[in-house]
């Protein structure tokens, strides 16, 4: 696990503060679907939902 304070848990993302101007979104390989977090987790959705992330993130 990532360094820093754990400051929150989503669904399926974790957010840590690493520093007073940094903060670190972690997704995981959960899935949820109506607000329920279900007990099979999808391989490499991570990764997936991070390469999405920066895409979009690059562009704003």
């Amino acid at each position: 696990m990532p360094d820093g304070v754990h400051l929150g848990s989503g669904k399926v993302r974790e957010l840590y503060a690493l520093d007073d101007q940094r903060l670190l979104l972690v997704a995981s390989d959960r899935i949820s679907t109506f607000d329920v977090v279900l007990p099979t987790e999808i391989p490499d959705k991570g990764r997936v939902l991070t390469g999405l992330s920066a895409f979009w993130f690059a562009r704003t």
